[in-house]
């Protein structure tokens, strides 16, 4: 009876868990980090592993991008099959939640690029729906058989024109539908819990949101959630102009798509703590304010990117190796 209770009561509380709001750091930086030395440090400058760092303020969540066959660059490489699986194993044990970025390049892809692997360069159209069925099914296959089983992936990075050009171009909308649903399929192959993603930039232009998404609707593409990226910062305004914008695109998303929404992709200036502490509230506040709980989370791209090892504006750590106190938004 004991035992019965016991268990019914650690399901309800992973149940909880699961369904509650996401607050995340895509790392995918870290182990280079790690690699070439650097070390974190916490506020009484005694170092501390930077998963932990993150964890003591409210990070939850960790995201992971994918390459199909990366290079050894310390900034545009690495974030292979195999060194992903290294870091979400590693996270997991930390209690972290896991979500799997597959760019389906072999380096960044994002709205002004995306680059076919080169493993994948001659390939027909045909081939290359296996290829990305293919690819996505035996990642997620390396993370099961090493325990984890991600609660969200991803099928593309910033894909507001396609992915896998020019095959998969929006101007060939039909055949990226075709792309992403082998994306689904493969993913749901290896688990139907895992949450599918479709991820765009600018988080606040519904128009560019409606016209995506009208067209996925249209052409049959299969997804739970649809991601957002958003970056004040790059579209040179302060978020007080355009947080509206995004909470706005959320609802509309939500109820429109009868979809879950989450920001994937979130950063200000480091060097402006207090205005990307508030832009982070504000960003959190507004993720909240979905309609049903549609709203799933927040996610800090590269947090943990200082920049004198980056080069990276938008992190959110101080040059001394400590974490900004912006990311003390995420702390309950």
């Amino acid at each position: 009876m004991l035992t019965a209770v016991l268990f019914t009561s650690c399901k309800s509380k992973m149940a909880t868990e699961k369904s509650s709001f996401s607050k995340g750091a895509d790392v995918g930086w870290l182990p280079q980090m790690e690699a070439t030395g650097y070390k974190f440090y916490d506020t009484d400058g005694s170092e501390k592993d930077c998963l932990q760092l993150l964890k003591d303020r409210g990070i939850n969540t960790i995201r992971l991008r994918v390459w199909v066959n990366p290079n050894d660059d310390k900034a545009s490489g690495h974030c292979s099959p195999e060194e992903t699986v290294v870091m979400a194993v590693r996270a997991q044990k930390m209690g972290m939640r896991i979500m799997i970025n597959f760019h389906y390049s072999d380096s960044w892809a994002d709205p002004g690029k995306q680059n076919k692997p080169a493993a994948w360069a001659k390939h027909s159209f045909p081939e290359l729906l296996t290829d990305v069925y293919q690819h996505t099914f035996d990642v997620l296959q390396l993370l099961k058989k090493a325990g984890v089983t991600p609660e969200w992936v991803q099928v593309g990075n910033e894909i507001p024109g396609g992915m896998l050009w020019p095959e998969g171009n929006t101007d060939n909308f039909n055949q990226l539908a075709q792309l992403l649903n082998k994306g689904y399929e493969a993913t749901k192959a290896i688990d139907s819990k895992i949450k599918v993603i479709v991820h765009l930039d600018e988080g606040n232009k519904s128009e560019k949101f409606r016209w995506f998404f009208d067209k996925a609707t249209e052409n049959k593409v299969k997804y739970d959630v649809i991601g957002l990226s958003y970056y004040p910062y790059w579209i040179k305004t302060d978020y007080q102009s355009t947080i509206l914008d995004l909470e706005n695109n959320m609802k509309d998303m939500a109820s429109r798509y009868n979809k879950e929404v989450m920001v994937v992709e979130v950063g200000g200036d480091y060097t402006l703590v207090q205005n990307t502490k508030e832009m982070l509230e504000a960003t959190i506040k507004a993720v909240k304010s979905v309609p049903d709980n549609k709203g799933l989370g927040v996610i800090y791209w590269e947090p943990q990117g200082e920049k004198s090892w980056s080069g990276y504006q938008l992190n959110a750590w101080l040059p001394d190796g400590k974490p900004s106190p912006a990311l003390d938004a995420f702390k309950e």
